[in-house]
């Protein structure tokens, strides 16, 4: 890598190389996963939606016409979030979904999209794939299951990570 000057240190401007191939993929898998998240708010921004909002009305319209518990919602996102009751709040204040005891068990809510959440997502989904055509045109279908597959393999590595406790952590010597 010495002597060369990668893309993604181009973008992040870093005049250093980095510290190993691991080291540079990881930062280019979150530099990528902003631009995505980014691409994918500009599409839905005239639908007055987030990218998390999208999702969960994406979920509960799968879930039609049962619905799904919060905690089976926020176990489905693509992106985890700690908000999930702020979020439902602020999709239900939209009228977009609808929430309602369960009666078999009241401790659970069960949420649901409203029709007027089924509107948004008929017209969202004709532009919401504007960022996925981009990137068919970028690259083959053999290229896009090996990356794939490489991300499934970095999700499972990744899984469970916590940090190790560690001799000089302040908060092991409390």
């Amino acid at each position: 890598m010495a002597g060369r000057t990668t893309r993604l240190q181009r973008e992040l401007r870093q005049t250093r190389p980095f510290a190993s191939a691991c080291h540079e993929a990881f930062l280019s898998v979150l530099k990528t996963a902003d631009v995505f998240r980014r691409a994918v708010s500009v599409v839905l921004q005239p639908f007055g939606v987030t990218p998390q909002q999208y999702n969960v009305l994406r979920i509960l319209r799968g879930a039609e016409p049962e619905g799904l518990p919060t905690l089976a919602i926020a176990d489905r996102l693509v992106e985890e979030t700690p908000g999930m009751t702020r979020l439902l709040d602020r999709l239900e204040a939209k009228r977009l979904i609808r929430r309602a005891r369960c009666r078999t068990d009241r401790r659970q809510v069960l949420c649901r999209i409203s029709p007027e959440g089924l509107r948004l997502l008929g017209q969202a989904d004709a532009v919401i794939n504007a960022p996925e055509r981009r990137l068919a045109a970028a690259w083959t279908p053999s290229e896009a299951r090996a990356l794939i597959d490489l991300l499934d393999r970095a999700r499972e590595a990744m899984a469970g990570f916590r940090l190790p406790d560690h001799p000089t952590d302040q908060r092991s010597k409390r």
